[in-house]
This record gives C-alpha cells, structure tokens and sequence, in this order.
C-alpha cells in the first residue's frame, strides 16, 4: 500500500472545500506598465510577437544557405503565421542581393529548346529593348538598300548573266539541229524534236515515203538532239540555282553592312556578357540568312502580323518573333531579394508553363509564350507556400521536391503527366535554382507528413513551431494591448481606449482557456476588434470603449447560441432531466462541452449508477452501444482499479454496476466525467444521496485524485445558466478540480452570482473532498485498526462490497454443495 496516501497513512480526512472567493473567478487585464489613453498613442508592434522560438528558428533558417535548410511553419490557422513571417523574411531578403534577370530567347538551330539567359538585375528589359530596336532599324533600312540603284542593278546584271546563259545553250543547240535537219518544237507538253526540211517540218507521210537509208540516219540524228535537248534542260536548273546563290549573295553582301553595323550597335551595351554576346552572333548569322524577310516585311499589315497572302494568325506570331527576348523575370537591382507569397501553388503557378495559340485549327507555341512560375520570381529569395493548398494540388509536392534536389526549375506540363496532350511543346533549358521556401501548416499536417514522406526531412530541416499561448504577464499583457492596437491601426479602425484594450486582453486569455496565459491567435483578436469598432461606430464614439467589447463578445456567443439555448430550454422544460435541487443516490450531475461553429458551450448531463454482487465488472453502457469513445472507457475503467484498490482489500471484487449518461444520443468522449462517475457508483455503494444542486467535472485516476480538465469555464457557465432560469437558492455550485483554478476567466454575472453567495465554485484536489461535499458526510481515513469510521462514506462502501463478496461466496459454496451428490451418484 502507498504509505503517502491518506487512506492508508492515518492523516486527517480531506474536509470539504470552501467556494473560491469572487476574485480567483476572473483575473483583470494589468495595463500598468503602460500609459496611454488609446492605442493610437502606442508604438506600433512589428514581426512576431510573443514568437521568440519561431523568431529564432526562421532567422537560422534564412541565415543558412546550404542544401535542406528550408522552413516549415507550424502553428494554428487563425495565428495567421503567413502573415507574421512577411515581415521577418522581408527584413532578410533584404540584405541579400538582387537575383540575376532571367530572359529566355529563340535557340537557332534547335527552336523547340530555348535559351535561358541570365543578366544582371535590371537588365533583361534594355535587352529586349535592344533586339527590338534593332528589328526596327532593319526593317527600315534593308528594304531601302535593297531598293537602292546599284543593289537593282547589280541584281539585274546577275539576272541577265544567267539567263543569257540558258539562251546561249539553247540557240547553240539549235544551230546543231538545224544543221542536222532537225526541228525543235515547244508544245503544251514540253519541247520535241522532229524532222525538217528547208525550217519546215517534214509530215509523216513525206517521211515514210524517204527511203530507208535515209530514214535512219535521220532517226539517228534525232535521237542524238534529243540527247543534246535533255543535258541542255538538266543544265538550266543549275543555271537557276547558281542565279540564286549569286543573288542570296548579292543579298547577304548588301545587308552585311547594315546587319553588322546593327549588331555591333545592340552589342555594346551588354560587352561584359558573353552570353548574350554569343546569342546576338547568332541573331546576326539568322539576320543574314533571313533578310529577304524584311523585304515581305513591307505587306505585313499595319498590326505587326502575318505577311499579306500569308494565312491569318494573332499579332503575337509575327514573322520577327524569332528574334524577340522573353523577359521571365526581372528585378530592379537595389530591390533587394524578393519574398514571393504563392496562393495557389498548381504545377503551373509553381515552376512555369509553355502557353498555346490556336491558329486554323492547330495549336502552336514560341519561346515568347513561356510564363514564369512563382519559383522563378522567388528564384534569388524566398518562397512562401500553404502546405495545405500545396499538397491539394496534384503532381505540385512532387514537382517542388525535384526543383529542391535538383537545385533547377523545370517547366512541366500537367497534360504530359496525365496523357492528355499530343500537341508540339517546347522543351525550355532549366534555371538554376536558390531559393528560400517556407512552408506554413497546421501541426498535425506536419506531424503527418513527417511521418509519411521521408523527403520533408530532407528538404525542411527548419521547423518554427509558433506558440498558440503567452504566459500572462504584465509585459504580455503590455505586448497584447500594442498588438491589438497595432491590428486596428493596420485595418483602419477606430482605436481602443485603455478600457476596451484591457478588456480585449482579458478576452485573450478567456480564448486561450487559461487565466494565466494569454492567446496569439491574432485572427481571433482581429475579429473582435473590426466588430466593436463597427458598434462604436453605430454608437458614435470616436474610440472604442470596453462596452464596445462586452458587446462584441455578447453578439458573438448569442449568434451561435441556437444549439445551446434549445439544450436549455429542453432543460428548463423537464425534457432532459437534470435536477437543481434535493438528492438523490446514485446520481450526480455531469458537465460536458459541446463545441459547434468554433463556438463552445456546457451542458449539464445526469449521470446515474446501478450496483449489485457480481464479478468485479463495471458495465459502461455507452461503451456497450458503441456511443463512448476510447477515453471515455479509460477513464471508466481506471473506476475499477479506484475500487479494487482501496476497498475490501481482503476479499475478491465481487461488484456488477451500470453507468450511463441518461439522455445521451450522441457520442461520449473524454474522461472528464470519470470524478462524476466514481461519485455515483460510491452513492450507489454507500446508499448515500447526492446533492442535485451541485454539479461535478473532473478527471480521477487510481489513486483518487482530481485531476485537470478541459473547458472548465464554459462547464460552469453552462449549469449555472440553468440554475439562474430555475432561481439561484445560494446552495448551487460546480465542483472542479483544483488544478482548474487557475484556468478560471468566468462571465461577469457568474462572479457576481458567486461574490454575492448565490452561487459557488469548489476546487478539490482529491475524490473524499468531493464525496464529503455532495454527501455531507466525512469521507473517512482508515484508522490503527485498518478500518473507516463509523458511518463514514468508505465504511459504507467497503461494508457494501464485503457483503456483494460473501454473498458471491455463499452462491458458489451452495452451488458446489448442490452439484456434489449428483456427481458422487454417478
């Protein structure tokens, strides 16, 4: 036995708990540490407050460069992480340089592969400004040189050259025909080669009547003209390609000048990039090749687009294009790195997209239609990212944790993922990625994913878990009312005046369920403050005042009150059955929280205990029907090692009892009802009634202390509601734990209920303080001789277990006699 318990030791019984005085109900705000009459006076409070371990942890994060050390975010929605790490990750991405520019531009000799360029900050934009200038001269000047005189005339001689060439050929072999006797003819058909006499040709009956050796010389000579006529017409397609080549030349020679002097012009500025150096090279060699281009360029349309005779297309698929610079990103150079906040992290808001125009039909694409990812505008600084939304969207983490490793960003496209697309795309070069990323979530959205994905610890090593809760303190509190007053500034509200930011602060802690810590869930705090200025305003005032909070508080319990006010009126109707006064055995009144909407409210339940000899078995009936939840079965049976181990030590357990939440329909979950329980199966035992007018929470393990629970103020409020629509008799009450005390931050009329003695709140730290109190009897200590006292609450519970046990044992002795004859007889 453990000689610390009282129940073995000989220490004095627990006597029964005196009520809480009024002003251990609720803690008032300490703005003393500050002076103001509004919060328009206070300074402003920048980056995360009250976040010194997830201040700490961002800024490592920022600070190391190397491979895996990006951030997770942890930390509830409504603390808005995203929003208070904006302003940390400004300040250090603004002490790192600005990212180099990134264009992409026309790949020459494979166009399906574009170039990626990288530039100085700042100037991607002259580049392209310098391309586009440079088309713009040439269209204006090559034309004009090819309209010049001496380009025609030259041309014309290399015209004439050539033709005179083919006509040189044919009048020679037509000298030879002739002086053979032959004719050539030009038909639809082509040419043809005939006999003839004196330039006529020979009919062919003239040439059947010539005689035979006459015939075939002809024949002979025709055959060989026919020869002559072929090699002469396989010739003239030579003519006609080496008359081409001398006017490509003619055409090249004449726009060098121009093309070079261009060139050299659009080179200078960008002499200290080799790169783009040997891009503008090749846009010179393409220039050369391609000048007969700006002579069409003169029937293009007044719109830039396709030549006249051309098939139509958009504007953006001009002839030119393939010496435009796509500028994917750019970035003044004393901006600094940039912080990127991407909403909606699809595949293609993250690393990119190749876009697509329809034309007659057909989907085509250019290195110009290649759009940029919120990678790539981070590229350089930080990305910050909701894990929720990141990880809802398909083919995103995955493609996220490639561009990680491979320390690159690839432009994919979802259809080729999924099959869908046979339509020609591009094939960009990768960028070379440095970027920060943050990844805001949910706790169990991290936990879950730490589990499930090896990869997160590979690539997030930086976890900043962000505090739901302050310690309350009067510098927490001064740090409180600076942040309320920092939200209403920020949104443009009225300010507070020192009554409603006292007020604001006191309701921090009511949200964070603890009078000693406060809340840091800004979103909360925001809420409640847009509201009351919105009643100030109604009212008139300038400021917001406290009754502008109280009233704001009010508004927002009573719209989600519904539920709650037909739980209580089902009450108050003896519908569902909770008694507020007298006693009864083996019942006690439960409290439990029911959270809808955000919003949480207590509800009384009866709870009630049947006992009779049996084999040491509990019966929880919720758990029987499948309506209690694991925890709600610990704690019931933690009830049987309670009893097994503090009564009737000498004989064997031998107790059935029932336990029910009465009226229940629902689930059942949480043991913070197990200190009710254990209370009616020892009014149950004892035969002792229980006080109706009191209500009881509280968590109970083996040894019979009271331990914590959750929601303590909304389980007072709720039976104290019921008690004040039945009228307040000064003997009602809630027992709680002790443990609960310093969590109290209880509705105004509750402490005034409580500071005028209507109504009362009683901490135990043990189950005998709570027994002696609803039964007003003491709860007994064993004394020297190992027993209770007479009439004491254990005496009557281990005398009725004692009597559960001999009878047991009186049934099993008789069963055994009765049994013995007929087995002898046999």
């Amino acid at each position: 036995m453990d000689a610390t318990d009282p129940q073995v030791s000989g220490q004095p019984a627990e006597a029964p708990p005196a009520a809480l005085p009024a002003e251990r109900l609720y803690r008032p705000a300490d703005l003393s540490a500050l002076a103001f009459t509004t919060t328009a006076e206070l300074e402003p409070l920048q980056g995360l407050a009250g976040q010194a371990r997830a201040r700490e942890a961002v800024r490592l994060g920022t600070q190391i460069a190397a491979d895996g050390f990006n951030i997770f975010a942890v930390g509830p929605g409504a603390a808005r992480v995203g929003e208070a790490l904006r302003e940390l990750l400004r300040e250090a991405a603004a002490r790192r340089p600005a990212p180099p520019d990134w264009v992409y531009v026309n790949n020459f000799a494979v166009p399906h592969r574009p170039v990626a360029l990288a530039l100085p900050a700042g100037r991607a934009p002259a580049l392209r400004a310098a391309l586009s200038g440079l088309i713009d001269e040439l269209r204006a000047a090559l034309p004009a040189l090819f309209e010049s005189e001496d380009y025609q005339r030259r041309r014309s001689a290399i015209e004439a050259s050539f033709q005179g060439e083919a006509e040189r050929r044919f009048a020679a072999l037509g000298e030879k025909a002739a002086a053979k006797g032959v004719a050539i003819l030009r038909t639809p058909m082509g040419f043809a080669v005939a006999p003839a006499r004196e330039g006529k040709v020979v009919p062919p009956d003239e040439f059947a009547a010539w005689p035979p050796e006459r015939q075939a010389e002809m024949r002979a000579a025709i055959e060989e003209i026919e020869k002559d006529l072929e090699e002469t017409l396989r010739g003239i397609p030579r003519i006609e390609k080496e008359r081409r080549d001398a006017v490509r030349a003619l055409d090249r020679e004449t726009a060098k000048l121009a093309i070079d002097q261009a060139i050299e012009e659009a080179k200078a500025p960008f002499a200290d990039l080799p790169r783009v150096l040997e891009h503008l090279e090749a846009v010179r060699a393409d220039l050369l090749d391609h000048a007969p281009l700006f002579l069409e360029a003169q029937a293009l349309p007044p719109d830039g687009g396709m030549p006249v005779g051309l098939p139509a297309g958009p504007r953006s698929m001009s002839p030119f294009d393939r010496y435009d610079v796509n500028v994917l990103v750019t970035r003044p150079a004393e901006a600094g790195a940039p912080v990127i906040e991407e909403l909606h992290p699809t595949l293609g808001n993250l690393v990119g997209r190749v876009e697509h125009i329809p034309v007659q039909g057909a989907l085509i694409t250019n290195f110009r239609l290649i759009k940029p990812g919120s990678l790539h505008r981070a590229n350089g600084g930080t990305i910050l990212i909701d894990a929720r939304a990141l990880l809802m969207e398909p083919f995103s983490w995955a493609a996220l944790k490639r561009a990680l490793l491979q320390r690159r960003i690839t432009i994919e496209d979802v259809a080729q993922h999924i099959g869908l697309t046979s339509t020609v795309s591009l094939e960009p070069d990768p960028i070379p990625l440095d970027v920060k990323v943050v990844l805001v979530g949910e706790r169990l959205l991290h936990y879950l994913l730490a589990a499930l994905d090896p990869d997160l610890d590979r690539h997030f090593k930086i976890v900043a878990d962000f505090d739901d809760e302050a310690a309350r303190s009067p510098e927490s509190e001064a740090m409180l009312a600076r942040m309320i007053g920092t939200i209403a500034r920020e949104e443009g509200l009225r300010p507070l005046d020192r009554g409603a930011a006292a007020r604001a602060v006191e309701h921090a802690a009511r949200l964070a369920e603890d009078a000693e810590r406060l809340t840091l869930l800004t979103e909360r705090l925001r809420d409640l403050v847009v509201e009351a200025d919105h009643w100030a305003g109604l009212a008139g005032r300038a400021a917001i005042a406290r009754e502008d909070v109280e009233r704001t508080i009010a508004e927002q319990r009573r719209r989600l009150a519904r539920v709650h006010e037909l739980a209580r009126e089902a009450i108050l109707r003896d519908i569902a059955l909770i008694a507020t006064t007298g006693s009864r055995v083996g019942q006690v009144n439960g409290l439990s929280v029911i959270t809808i909407g955000g919003q949480a409210f207590g509800r009384p339940t009866r709870i009630t205990a049947r006992v009779r000899p049996g084999s040491g078995r509990i019966v929880d009936i919720e758990r029987e029907v499948a309506l209690g939840g694991p925890l709600h079965a610990k704690g019931v049976l933690i009830l049987t090692g309670f009893l097994s181990g503090r009564y009737a030590l000498d004989a064997p357990m031998s107790l059935y009892a029932s336990l029910v939440f009465e009226q229940s329909y629902g689930g059942v979950e949480g043991d913070s009802a197990s200190c009710a329980e254990l209370l009616a199966l020892l009014s149950a035992l004892s035969g002792l009634p229980l006080r109706q007018d009191l209500a009881v929470t509280g968590s109970v393990n083996q040894h019979g202390d009271v331990q914590a629970i959750g929601g303590v103020n909304e389980k007072i409020e709720g039976f104290f509601e019921v008690c004040r629509a039945r009228g307040l008799t000064g003997t009602q009450g809630v027992v709680i734990p002790h443990a609960n005390v310093q969590h109290l931050m209880l509705h105004a009329d509750v402490v005034e209920a409580c500071a005028a003695g209507r109504f009362a709140i009683y901490p135990v730290r043990r189950i005998d303080e709570a027994a002696a109190l609803l039964t007003g009897r003491p709860a007994g200590v064993r004394g020297p001789d190992g027993a209770y006292p007479e009439g004491s609450v254990n005496r009557l519970v281990e005398e009725r277990l004692r009597r559960f046990a001999a009878a047991r044992r009186a049934m099993h002795e008789g069963a055994a006699a009765e049994a013995g004859p007929e087995e002898g007889g046999s």
